[in-house]
């Protein structure tokens, strides 16, 4: 494909958007606003809101790390830009 830098930002933030609204609701979401309601179920013996609060959230946040490795490689591809 030839070099599409407008596509390439858009693609990029696309993916940066979608990245950041999964870590805000991992994180402030679940571990702040919703754990009243996370609470009532039980991960390991702990209750979910503070699971998330204190380990899930770092979970989710390593894991996206990888996706967006590998997403960033799959949109250079796909825009030509990625280095072989």
């Amino acid at each position: 494909m030839k070099h599409d830098s407008q596509g390439y930002w858009k693609a990029t933030l696309g993916l940066l958007t979608k990245i950041l609204v999964i870590w805000f609701l991992c994180s402030f979401g679940a571990g702040i606003l919703f754990a009243d309601l996370l609470n009532g179920i039980k991960l390991g013996g702990y209750p979910l809101g503070f699971w998330f609060a204190h380990q899930g959230s770092i979970y989710i946040f390593i894991a996206l790390i990888f996706w967006y490795a590998k997403k960033m490689g799959d949109i250079d591809r796909q825009f030509d830009v990625h280095e072989d």
